[in-house]
């Protein structure tokens, strides 16, 4: 029994000085890698993981029908990364398989990985509550003098005014508790306006039938589609249960209804409604962090947390991009082939859908390839913009960018390249490994498509042109129209290209400032 005992201690003293050597070995990894390389194997790691699941879980269509191991990966590395870029058709995977893409979109979505990057920041900040409750023990007058200045939101006193050691930890003592505070809001945001939509999303599919009726054909679970189109909508990845993504839906203003909010508020919205949501929470419960959130933005460093003239510009630069593309598609398409059988009503509603769609959801309620080429160069346009874009005057703070400079150090910023010169790089090397195909046929295979194609995984948005048979000029016998993207057309290097396409894309935010050492005279 002494023994066991014995034994008992040792291994729980093993355990806790092995915990205590991890957590060293985690924060020194954190504190020294790149925040870029430790993004990279986040996404790469996750996307090898959900294609062992995919790999592992049968297809609906296992007896028929089984995807290969690159398509598999690459809707892994799609769902992933949000760009939803599809190889195969939708409706080959089965319900459990539907449920892995959905964790894959739900932990790969940017709201998601920030949320986890500011959890990081709180665990490296969490000593200062320790730091804090020793000064208040041993100072309690300096630091009360401390938390006074804070209540009194006198942050700029209490930052340069007094310098203060026990003065310096209350600063951090309050900027530890604002992040934590911002943790909490970022959670309760994520997780409320997706629970929501679920609900509303269930609701509207139990009570209009025509829309039922559509999940009971194509054999697709109530909730699993309801979850996971919330989830893919909301995380801006665009893809959905049904081979036709929402084209088949077109009819239901309703749910386009609810969608469209799930769009704006998990993408370009986000930064607004998240100071609205910080403002909101200090104005009527009176939390000192929601002010030092609101007027520290820069020393909290959470990116989606925009100061207030930037949040304004960028709500109304939005909608300014939304009117635009609505009043171009409304004249240009509103008699085509793509909104027929629809009333005026349901074709207001479904042209508003595909406009806001085009900044990075990817939903679709037409054909792409049937819309005329004016609006699919304005498509282009606008999946390669930021979500953060704003056209409105900003003032362009040039000691940010000189601090990145000298971080990233002269030798990485002279190699570093613009987004568009890397987007051309891309273009290029899919038109050498399509380019048999190119000649062969190229009507689907036209270099629009190819643009549109890259520009969309790039920018993690997953619209598609597609592939038809009818268009092409040497006609096979053998050829089936099938609901993928263009790129199941591709070859297998075609395919590894917009795979790392999509990987690059995702953490271009990583590369704002790359090209300002090239000079065009």
């Amino acid at each position: 029994m002494t023994n066991i005992c014995s034994f008992s201690k040792a291994s729980h003293h093993l355990c806790s000085s092995t915990w205590c050597l991890m957590s060293c070995f985690y924060r020194l990894v954190l504190a020294r890698v790149n925040s870029f390389c430790i993004q990279l194997c986040y996404f790469l790691s996750v996307s090898f993981f959900g294609f062992v699941l995919l790999k592992v879980l049968k297809p609906r269509t296992h007896d028929s029908f089984k995807p290969r191991n690159l398509d598999l990966f690459f809707t892994s590395v799609s769902a992933t990364t949000v760009s939803s870029m599809s190889t195969v058709e939708m409706e080959v995977f089965s319900n459990s398989q539907l449920i892995v893409l959905t964790i894959l979109m739900l932990i790969g979505g940017e709201i998601f990985t920030s949320m986890v990057g500011l959890h990081f920041k709180k665990s490296q900040l969490k000593k200062m509550e320790n730091k804090i409750s020793s000064l208040a023990n041993n100072d309690p007058s300096t630091y009360q003098s401390g938390l006074v200045m804070a209540e009194k939101q006198d942050f700029e006193n209490l930052e340069s005014g007094n310098q203060e050691t026990s003065l310096d930890s209350s600063v951090d003592f309050l900027k530890y508790k604002s992040i934590k505070f911002l943790c909490f809001v970022v959670l309760g945001y994520f997780i409320a306006v997706q629970v929501l939509g679920v609900s509303l999303v269930s609701t509207y599919l139990a009570l209009v039938s025509s829309s039922r009726n559509v999940l009971k054909n194509k054999g697709l679970n109530l909730l699993t589609f309801s979850i996971f189109s919330v989830v893919s909508t909301f995380a801006n990845c665009g893809f959905l249960p049904t081979n036709e993504n929402m084209v088949v839906f077109k009819n239901n203003s309703g749910l386009l209804l609810i969608l469209i909010p799930q769009i704006l508020l998990g993408n370009t919205l986000f930064p607004s409604c998240l100071r609205f949501c910080v403002w909101f929470l200090g104005k009527f419960f009176k939390r000192v962090e929601s002010n030092y959130l609101l007027k520290k933005t820069s020393e909290i460093g959470y990116f989606h947390l925009l100061p207030s003239h930037h949040s304004s510009y960028l709500f109304v630069t939005v909608f300014g991009f939304i009117i635009a593309q609505f009043i171009l598609f409304c004249s240009m398409e509103w008699n085509s082939a793509g909104l027929s059988g629809l009333n005026s009503y349901q074709k207001t509603i479904g042209i508003l859908f595909q406009t806001m769609n085009t900044r990075y959801a990817g939903e679709s309620i037409v054909d792409l390839s049937t819309i005329s080429s004016a609006i699919l160069v304005l498509f282009v346009v606008m999946m390669y913009l930021p979500p953060y874009t704003s056209f409105l005057p900003i003032k362009d703070d040039e000691e940010i960018y000189k601090k990145t400079r000298n971080r990233r150090g002269k030798l990485l910023e002279n190699i570093l390249f613009s987004q568009l010169s890397y987007l051309a790089i891309f273009i290029i090397l899919v038109c050498i490994t399509e380019r048999q195909k190119l000649k062969e046929d190229p009507l689907n295979f036209s270099l629009l498509n190819i643009v549109v194609e890259v520009v969309s995984a790039y920018g993690s948005v997953g619209f598609t042109t597609g592939y038809s048979c009818d268009r092409q000029t040497q006609p096979n016998s053998n050829c089936v129209n099938k609901f993928y993207g263009f790129s199941g057309k591709w070859s297998d290097e075609g395919k590894i290209i917009l795979i790392v396409v999509m990987v690059f894309g995702r953490l271009k935010k990583f590369n704002m400032d790359g090209g300002r050492t090239w000079k065009l005279l």
